[in-house]
Parts: C-alpha cells; structure tokens; sequence
C-alpha cells in the first residue's frame, strides 16, 4: 500500500465505524501554551479530554502532523542513525470522548491489522499495562491472541499521564515482528529492550482515572481512549521494508540528494546517516514554515533555524557546499500534495525562505571557522590542548557548529574539546529556555478557570453594544472564586450572556460598564480563559454585586465601532495584498485595536513605493464601493470548501462565521466587523516593516484615527515649510543644499581637530619614550571621535617611523582607545595583544590585528590608567620611576 492508501484506509475505517474525520491541526499548537509544537493526535483535542469543551460527536479520527524535537518527545539526536525515528512525522489516531473504551479499542485496532492491512495475526504481538486484567482478558478471550503473544509491562513503558494531575491510564500496544532472521531471542525480551526485530506499530491509551494533586487517584466519570499509530512505521511494514527511509514518502528525497551528489543511494556507508538527516529535516523544515514558522533565534523559529543548519552541515558532508535544501521542498510538496495540498500553494515561498535561510548559513559558517581559528590561536598561547567548554558552545549557539563539527576542528589542529564543559553549558541554556518559555506557567493560570467549565457563556455581541439583563453566574478574584465583589475590588465577573467581546483572533477585548441599581463596574478588558467562558475583568466602582444578581451590560460603543471599522479593514489589506503580491501571501499574526491595526504577513521583500500606494488604492476603493459585510454560519469544512481563508494560528470550532466582502474577500473569522466598507471612510498604511526572515508588518489606521494621522503629517509639513522659509516643491531641493552644506562643515570641523590634535603632539614632544631604540607614544586627546581617532594614530605611527602609538579618547561618555604598531615591530610587539590588555582598565574589550587594533569601554575614567599600563605591558617605565 502506498502511504496515501494508508491514510485512506485508516480514515475509511473509522468513518465506517462512526468516527467524525477531523483535520489534521498546525504544528504550531492551538490554544496550548505547555507545548512548542503538536507533537501528538490527542493535541487538538486537549480540551475534550479534560472537559473543558464540548464537540457535537463522542468519537473522531485524524491524520495528524506531528514534530518531536523538544521535552520528554525529542528524537532530534537518534534521527539518521536509526530507520523509525524522526522529527517530523505523521499520527494515525482513533479517538473516544466517553463513548466506547477498551473493548471496541482493542476490537477495531486489531480487525484494523488483520483484515484491512491484512497483517499476518502470527507477526503482532501485544503489551499491557502489568496492573490492567481487563485488557489482558480482552486480547486473550475476545481477540483469541495466546497468552504467550501478550507481555505484561511496566509503568514506564505502559502507563500514560496527561501531567503531574490530570487523565491517566493504562496503555496496550501493538508490535509487529520483522522475523528471527533481523535478531534471534525471545520476543519479550526483545521488545523489553526495544529490538529493531519489532516494530511498535500502534499505542491505545485508556484514559480511565484521574491523578489528583493530593496523590489520590479517582475513576474518570466518562473513560475515554486516546490512540496513536505512526504512518511511517505502518507504511514500511506494509511495503515490505525494514526502514522507514525506504518507503514511498522518503525515497524520492534521497533520489534527489543522490541526483545532488552524483552517487546512487543508500550507498550503505556513514555518509547514509547524513542522506536520512536531510531527508528527515527538509519534511519537517516545510512543513513547519508551511505552518507560518519562520527561522528565529529563539522558542519554535529557533528549532527551525536548528534543523535547517543541521542539514545544511550533513549536506556538507557529502560536497554540498551551496545552498541546496531549498531544491529539494518541491520534492516534498509534490509527495504530500495528496494529503496536504495546501503545502504545494506555498512551495515557492517556503523554498525562498529555505534559501535565504542557507545563505546565511553559509555565510556564518565561514565567520566561524575563523573565530575557531582565533581559540585555536588563544588555546595554544596558553601551553593548553584543548578547547574550552564555553567555546565549543559559542561556535555551537553562535555559528551553528555541531560538536562533532568542532571535534573535526580540533583534531585537524592536534588538539581535543571539553566535551564536558560544552554538555554543562548546553543543559544550563536548555534552562534557561525552560525559564523562559511561560506556557506551563499560562496553563497553570488557567487551572483557577477549571471549576466554572459548566458555566458557559452565550456572546450576543454580534449586533448588540448593550444588554438590559444579564445573569451574573460566578466571581472572582485575586484568582479565587468569589461570592461578593465591593466598592474599590478588581475582580472578574462572569454572565450567564454578554456583549462584550472577549479578545481572540487579534481582535482586543471589549471595554464598557456593568450596573444596576446597587453597583457599577467599570469593565477594563474581557478575556476568554476556557473555551466558550467569557470574563469581564472589572473594578468595582460603587456597591457591590453578588452571584446570581442581575445587571445592565454596556460595551463602549464608539470603541467597538473603530474596532468593527479596523478589523473590516484587515480583510480588505490581506485580499489586497494577495492580489498584488501574490498568493504566497498569508496572514501571520494581527493587532486589531480601535485607535490603529497591526497585520503580519508572509513575503521576502519590502514594498515598493509604488506597491505601498496599490495596496492602498485597492483597499480605499473597496471602501469607496461600500460593500455590504455579510457573515455566514456553517460547519468547518463547509467553510474550508467555499474558499474562505483560514488563518494557520486560529483554532477553530466546529461552527465558524465566514466574513464575506462579496467579489473580493472571504475569511473565517469570529471578530466583529463594519456593515459594509463604506463604515471605514478612509485606509492609510502608517509603517511597513521585517519583522523575521521572510515576515513583513503592515501598521495601519482607519477612519477618525486615519483622518487624524494624515492631518499630522500636513501640520508637520507646514512647520518644515515654514522653517526652512521654502514652498513644499521646493522642500527636497532645500533639504539636500543643507546637507551638503552640513556636510562640507562636518568635513572642515574634522580637519581643524585633527590639525589642532597635530599641534598638541608637536609641542609636546617629551611625550614620546625612547626605550632601547623603540619609540612608545601614549597621549589622552580631546574631541576626536573613533575614525579620527584612528586616523590621528595612523599619522603618528607613520611619522614615528618605527614605534608604538596608543591613543585614549572620550566620545558621549564612553572610553576609546586605539593601538598602532610598526611593521618592523609586530614580530616583538603585536597591536591585538596590547589592546585585550590595558582595554580592562575601561571596562571594555577589543582586538584587532597585529599592526592595528583599537577597545571600547564604559569607564572613562580609566583611560588614564589604561595608557599608564601600557609600559607595563610593555615592560618600560615611564620616566621618573
């Protein structure tokens, strides 16, 4: 079976079986902040699971995108040395929300094996939890497998936890023996120590008790199941391979890199290792900018840029020292196009960002290589012979080198690396991130919400600002519910129904007031901490207010209608802007505020001026024909088929609203939005600018802000106009005759410093040292700037005709200092050397070349002292010692 057959199947089944087909979800995770990437099926359905959200069916199936490169699921390491492990890959899964549980899990996972992919029943063998006699029974009786193909196992390998609290339970999984021919021995002993002989095609978790912070744990209300089976695994056993790199979704990449090297493979050498490295990071680096992940240097764009450089450094292992990888993203669009088309809209934009991306790899590269150079350098005028732990991970961090990069370094140079130093450094910046990485911080915040699950919220602020009465059904405050809000609290009010917008989509959240006749709240922003929960984040100003007390609802009117007016106008730039740019354009990220908009995009160039004015003649158009904002309500996929964009960052729920701008745009969106364009009156881009590799922003306005902006700019161009006594054509003109005024003084203020700093040198000739024939130079010189600085020595040094200049200066409160040496002296005296020394004394640091270096600190102060310790370093005292 090919791998799409297999995907159809597997979906096929389980629709047959009354399971609803959902769509693969983003790598980039949807309203989980614990995670940095959708590492698993049951992602998306996180919130089922833990009953924080409702979905129309108790029983779904998905083929899921999944990347495992980080936390406790991190294959990065073992890819390329083994044939089943990778950083991207995809997930089978069936699932239960309280419907069915081990019995019809078991009975479709293994009719699913035998009958449909018709595996021989003689070659799977199963595990379970050692405590789970239900499930043993249930393969042993129902299934007919002999006890003697079922192994008890442990809580390590068979026992599954959501978190420290939370739904857990037993797991049973399925392997699949390759034959006694790959590896003799006992088949449990076999999978206990995870023989390549066995395949372990298929994970069914049992979601059946709840782990409480106390230690106890309680049965689940509702069991569920939670599977998991790896496609690739599945697709090697059913073409009959041994690897997954064998199989259907990987050989034509390996062929392309062979086609790239001239060789036939697998060649069955090392150079294997760096063929699947590649084949493995290139599915996964399009995939994950394909999601709207771009390079970075740090959270999920800095995993990115990892694995690019990563197989950009195996590709250099096989004479690959060009850019190459972004060649080899059309072969991957063209192998998924069937599962994933919209992968093959994006292939040129993810190709370019590929390439960007490798070319400034390239470039780095060649920048560490001579930083290496210069520890080597330090390393041995040390007496050491190896590289020091920190280095090894700056050129790690920094450039990009892997260890065994650097290793080969070494070697090359007689030398060795501080392994040990480098592995501490790396776990103290694994740390670090974890430090800073605030998404199980976030979801431990949003714990405090789990108890008002059932009291959600009914938003009717479609078409209204104001509601006569609603129903207060919770409180809270300081994060703990409440029974009474006072005069001067801040807290958060929770309604059975509400107006207000909770923020979401980039859209803010609403202002306004709650009341009645006893209290009044001034609402400061409303938020949605669980699905379908609204909280209105509130100070009390007066009275106070209960549970169950009713009250007025009142949104800021004249904010949400320049919210209504800029959210319209997001959808008008982004069809603006595919229609000008092109269709590689996708919306990455929005701002939509009542006083300005903030749109992030994807493409590699800044606009032209004559771009910038399209796109806005196009959206101001649009506004001119007043279009009616029409809305429609309907399932997901039905949306998906109608054309309406859907933005990757999004999560959406089964019933979505389609914005529709009829004959231009049409979007799935849950914000508010104008009645028709015309609402707008008036579009101006305010700042267009690189925000990451291949990532734009758009900051706009509209309306009464656009108006008062545009008015802005003319009232300062009447100031200039009037300053420069000068007619607006004739301000450019103007301003250019100043600047070359300007800068024909800047030249002759320079001149006249240097001449003056010439003088001070001529009259003070005592100030040059003649040490055993060598002339030593030391002066602190007022006014001059680092170039002049520099220049100033250059003289010196040349009228000294053999010795040594070192010049001090102060430029806006920081120290300069600069050292020159003489040809005829760098053998005995070396410029770098000098300036690393005394540079300390101004706190500071420099370097530079033998003849040549120059330092700059934050002590001024010191630069004194600095000069002084210049004939220490030199060994000459000064006179008068």
């Amino acid at each position: 079976m090919k791998t799409q057959d297999i995907r159809e199947a597997f979906l096929d089944y389980f629709a047959q079986k009354g399971h609803k087909v959902v769509e693969s979800s983003a790598l980039l995770p949807q309203d989980d902040p614990t995670l940095l990437f959708t590492n698993a099926g049951m992602n998306q359905f996180k919130n089922v699971f833990l009953g924080l959200e409702k979905r129309s069916y108790a029983r779904a199936a998905s083929v899921q995108k999944c990347m495992r490169v980080s936390g406790k699921h991190n294959d990065l390491d073992t890819v390329g040395k083994t044939g089943k492990h990778h950083t991207f890959f995809e997930m089978l899964g069936n699932f239960s929300f309280g419907d069915y549980f081990k019995q019809d899990a078991i009975a479709f996972a293994w009719e699913l094996m035998t009958e449909v992919f018709r595996l021989p029943e003689k070659s799977l063998y199963a595990t379970v939890y050692v405590e789970d006699e239900e499930a043993f029974a249930i393969w042993q009786g129902e299934i007919g497998l002999p006890e003697s193909k079922i192994f008890r196992m442990g809580k390590e390998d068979n026992y599954w936890s959501m978190g420290e609290t939370g739904p857990c339970g037993p797991c049973s999984e399925l392997h699949y023996d390759l034959g006694a021919e790959f590896e003799d021995g006992s088949p449990e002993d076999l999978i206990r120590s995870g023989s390549d002989r066995f395949v372990e095609l298929w994970n069914l978790v049992f979601m059946q008790f709840n782990q409480e912070s106390d230690g106890r744990i309680e049965p689940l209300p509702s069991p569920s199941v939670d599977t998991g089976m790896g496609l690739e695994r599945m697709a090697a056993v059913l073409q009959g391979k041994t690897n997954n790199f064998e199989t259907d979704v990987f050989v034509p990449i390996i062929d392309a890199v062979g086609e790239m090297i001239g060789r036939e493979l697998p060649a069955h050498d090392e150079s294997d290792v760096a063929v699947r490295v590649i084949a493995d990071h290139i599915r996964a680096v399009s995939f994950l900018i394909g999601d709207g992940i771009m390079p970075a240097n740090d959270g999920r764009g800095y995993v990115l840029r990892r694995l690019l450089r990563r197989a950009f450094r195996a590709g250099n292992s096989l004479g690959l020292d060009e850019p190459f990888l972004y060649n080899l993203v059309s072969v991957v669009c063209d192998i998924m196009k069937d599962a994933y088309p919209e992968l093959l809209n994006s292939a040129s934009y993810i190709s370019n960002v590929c390439q960007a991306e490798e070319q400034r790899f390239a470039s780095t590269l060649t920048s560490g290589l001579k930083v290496f150079q210069q520890y080597v350098a330090a390393v041995r005028g040390e007496g050491r012979s190896a590289v020091p732990g920190d280095k090894v991970f700056k050129l790690y961090d920094t450039f990009g080198f892997p260890l065994d990069l650097t290793r080969e370094l070494a070697e090359e140079e007689g030398m060795t690396v501080d392994e040990d130093g480098f592995q501490n450094e790396l776990e103290d910046q694994r740390k670090r991130a974890r430090s800073a990485w605030k998404g199980e911080e976030r979801q431990k915040a949003l714990k405090a919400y789990e108890p008002l699950k059932d009291h959600s919220t009914r938003f009717v602020g479609y078409d209204l600002n104001r509601l006569a009465d609603a129903g207060v059904v919770a409180l809270m405050k300081d994060g703990l519910q409440a029974s009474e809000l006072r005069e001067g609290d801040e807290g958060e009010i929770f309604l059975q129904e509400t107006p207000f917008y909770a923020e979401a989509g980039g859209q803010v959240g609403d202002i306004g007031v709650l009341k009645n006749p006893h209290f009044s709240a001034l609402v400061e922003n409303t938020v949605a901490p669980l699905p379908e929960l609204i909280s209105h984040r509130v100070r009390i100003l007066s009275g106070s207010v209960r549970v169950s007390d009713r009250v007025e609802a009142a949104v800021d009117a004249v904010r949400r209608q320049a919210i209504r007016k800029n959210h319209t106008a997001t959808h008008l730039l982004h069809a603006s802007l595919r229609q000008i740019l092109g269709d590689h354009v996708k919306q990455a990220g929005s701002l939509v505020a009542h006083d300005r908009f903030r749109f992030d995009f994807t493409h590699f160039s800044s606009l032209s001026s004559s771009e910038r004015h399209g796109i806005e003649a196009l959206v101001n158009s649009k506004v001119q024909e007043a279009i009616p904002v029409l809305t429609e309500v309907t399932s997901l996929e039905e949306g998906i088929a109608s054309g309406a964009m859907a933005i990757f960052e999004e999560k959406y729920r089964e019933q979505v609203r389609v914005v529709v701008i009829d004959g231009f745009s049409r979007e799935l969106c849950g914000g508010v939005h104008a009645h028709n364009t015309g609402e707008i009156g008036l579009f101006k881009i305010v700042s267009e600018s690189s925000i990451a590799s291949g990532m734009r922003r758009i900051e706009a306005v509209t309306g009464e802000s656009g108006l008062q902006y545009v008015q802005e700019n003319e009232d300062l161009l009447e100031d200039v106009q009037a300053s420069l006594s000068s007619g607006r054509a004739d301000l450019l003109p103007q301003l250019e005759r100043l600047k070359k005024m300007l800068k024909e003084h800047e030249k002759e203020i320079k001149s006249l410093r240097q001449k003056i700093a010439n003088q001070d040198f001529q009259e003070e000739k005592e100030e040059i040292r003649d040490i055993d024939g060598i002339s030593v130079l030391t002066k602190q010189v007022q006014g001059l700037d680092m170039s002049e600085l520099r220049e100033l020595a250059d003289v010196l040094r040349q009228r000294l005709g053999s010795g040594v200049v070192v010049l001090g200066a102060e430029s806006q409160g920081k120290a300069m200092l600069v050292a020159a040496v003489t040809k005829d002296l760098i053998s005995r005296i070396k410029a770098d050397d000098l300036i690393r020394k005394i540079s300390p004394l101004v706190k500071g640091g420099g370097g530079g070349r033998p003849d040549f270096a120059q330092a700059g600190g934050s002590d001024p102060a010191g630069l004194g002292r600095a000069l002084q310790e210049t004939y220490a370093v030199l060994k000459i005292t000064p006179k008068g010692d």
